[in-house]
């Protein structure tokens, strides 16, 4: 019975992290299946981290599992990448600056108050009822249909309100895009 609780939890950080964690990887590494390996990955540690130990904040465990097997691939790719004589230069540069800003990436600092305040007042800005949907669908967890049902709109209605919420967040965290996946897209 203990194995199926085990797999439960597991099935729980899954389903709660993977498409998050997918898009913040995917953003760096620019490749699918990378970004599929390194999210499952992250996830099976941060699991394994969790049978051993409470972690006080996950996604700041997670983000910084991800961050760092991220930053491994980028710069193996940039040694295999360096190889080649025919690289060019304004690729090896881009390359350089999605290092640069993942390895600056500090996942305290994502958690911290400027970014709360950011996402506090980006919600004060929308209207009552795309607030209320968002913070169903992205806080709370809801499908769109049971939004529907509870606010008494279409399914239509509630996805045009996530979109306009999603707008404005991407508007606003406009410095922070990476984590505008992490934090909002699943």
């Amino acid at each position: 019975m203990k194995k199926i609780f085990l797999s439960d939890r597991f099935a729980e950080l899954y389903s709660a992290y993977y498409k998050k964690s997918f898009l913040f990887t995917k953003s760096y590494v620019q490749d699918k299946y990378v970004a599929e390996d390194i999210a499952s990955e992250a996830l099976m540690k941060l699991y394994e981290k969790l049978q051993k130990e409470e972690i006080e904040s996950i996604p700041a465990y997670l983000l910084t599992l991800l961050k760092n097997q991220s930053l491994d691939y980028l710069r193996k790719k940039a040694v295999r990448d360096k190889a080649h004589v025919d690289y060019s230069t304004a690729d090896y540069e881009e390359l350089n600056y999605r290092i640069s800003t993942l390895q600056e990436c500090d996942p305290s600092l994502i958690f911290s108050k400027e970014i709360q305040s950011i996402i506090d007042t980006t919600l004060e800005q929308l209207s009552p009822q795309t607030r209320r949907v968002f913070v169903l669908s992205r806080y709370e967890n809801y499908s769109n249909k049971e939004i529907a049902a509870a606010l008494n709109i279409s399914v239509k209605s509630v996805e045009y309100h996530i979109t306009k919420a999603l707008n404005l967040f991407r508007e606003n965290l406009k410095d922070y895009l990476p984590l505008f996946y992490f934090l909002f897209l699943f």
